[in-house]
């Protein structure tokens, strides 16, 4: 008996369609072999219990990359066995990062994308010594299986640099699909799981949002590292957004320079020494994991000639900053609709900690009045709906952080009840 399956994703049809129903491709369809009564069909094995108290832990044999901004990501170091994927856009570093960080274990490298004198020739520029790196641009998943399982000596990392270019012959049909991305991951996943090698796939975020992109493979990996970065910045931050060994809320602050990335510990990298106060500036302060961080938000607002007032916003939530201007029209009757409005993280970074929403407003407010707030004056509490001003997870850590680097005025839950109590500050009956 023949079946027709889609190339695509796998969908299962009795006779040949010319589009497939589940993800839309055409002529996708390939006839396969059915045995009906399951002669072919592998044997049943048996399940087997293991009590916990044979099991081995593996946390404690983490594998330090000598990168502590990596190394705080991810949970104090690569576990043996442990998956993860590394996504961001194209050109933000991702293959520079992890040049950097495997430096001193024993890599084998496959890539994709770039050739052999590519990749040399990157670690030159950076000034780092690829003793410990085995490097192919064999991309059938299972003649890396067959060739690693050849290898004498101890491989620590395997990376895949971009699992988008990895196929399986056993799927008939282009790498980078669905099919061919679910059997390539599922192959590697297993390898090592079973060897104890670190696995590493790297993933390209596509503006379309393509259907074979790194969403795909989230539920199948242990960790979900992104790297962010605006490409005219020189600031890069690490998250992890799953980390089955490890917290999610660290992330890791790097400076790309020409000899590469280079880690930042300072909590008021992101701030300008500006001498004079200027409208439209707040200085807000939130928590990421176990480091305070301090970010200047500027806004800018001039009176629309537009029907529709337009809304621009760089580095916080979109939705987030309608959310706080329809606040400040209820509570403090500012006509804002008359409007224009430009939002902006400076240095290129994303803020995500609901933490600025105080700062926010402020900068907003001090632009509309062409107040500039005061030197050393910082921002750090969450804006419910009703107006009022929630404290926030961590907030006593930053306030001590914020006094102990001099911030003179600093403005939370414990100062301020409410907005309105800040449309004070800002001569706002």
């Amino acid at each position: 008996m023949a079946i027709f399956i889609c190339s695509n994703c796998g969908y299962g049809s009795a006779g040949w369609l010319g589009r497939c129903p589940n993800c839309g491709q055409y002529s996708s369809f390939v006839e396969r072999d059915y045995d009906e009564k399951g002669k072919n069909q592998p044997e049943t094995k048996k399940l087997k219990l293991t009590s916990f108290k044979e099991i081995r832990t593996t946390v404690k044999n983490r594998l330090s990359t000598g990168i502590f901004e990596f190394d705080r990501v991810v949970g104090g170091g690569f576990v043996p066995g442990e998956v993860l994927l590394l996504s961001g856009e194209p050109g933000v570093g991702k293959s520079t990062l992890l040049l950097q960080t495997l430096v001193r274990l024993k890599t084998v490298y496959i890539s994709g994308e770039e050739a052999a004198e590519q990749v040399k020739d990157r670690a030159q520029r950076l000034g780092l010594n690829l003793n410990n790196f085995l490097f192919s641009d064999d991309l059938q998943v299972e003649g890396i299986i067959a060739g690693l399982e050849e290898l004498t000596q101890k491989t620590d990392v395997l990376v895949v640099d971009s699992i988008q270019t990895v196929y399986s012959k056993s799927v008939e049909s282009s790498s980078g699909n669905v099919s061919q991305l679910r059997e390539s991951a599922n192959r590697l996943i297993g390898f090592a799981k079973k060897n104890k090698v670190t696995l590493v796939l790297i993933g390209h975020i596509t503006k379309g949002g393509d259907i074979a992109g790194p969403k795909t493979l989230e539920h199948l990996v242990d960790c979900v590292l992104s790297f962010e970065g605006e490409k005219l910045s020189n600031y890069r931050i690490l998250r992890a957004t799953k980390n089955r060994f490890g917290s999610t809320d660290e992330i890791g602050i790097f400076e790309m320079k020409p000899q590469g990335l280079t880690q930042v510990d300072n909590p008021l990298i992101f701030l300008a020494n500006d001498k004079q106060p200027v409208a439209g500036k707040a200085i807000v302060g939130v928590a990421e994991g176990k480091r305070s961080l301090f970010f200047e938000i500027q806004t800018l607002t001039v009176p629309t000639q537009l029907a529709i007032p337009r809304r621009v916003v760089n580095g916080v939530d979109f939705n987030k900053v309608q959310l706080l201007l329809a606040v400040i029209r209820k509570h403090l009757h500012i006509p804002l609709d008359t409007y224009d409005i430009y939002v902006n993280v400076v240095g290129g970074v994303q803020i995500r900690s609901t933490s600025a929403d105080l700062g926010i407003i402020s900068s907003l407010l001090s632009s509309v009045k062409n107040m500039p707030i005061p030197l050393n004056t910082v921002f750090i509490g969450e804006v419910g709906l009703l107006g009022e001003i929630r404290k926030n997870r961590f907030e006593e850590k930053v306030i001590k952080e914020a006094r102990r680097l001099s911030f003179k005025s600093i403005y939370s839950s414990t100062t301020l009840k409410s907005i309105t109590e800040l449309g004070r500050f800002f001569k706002i009956a």
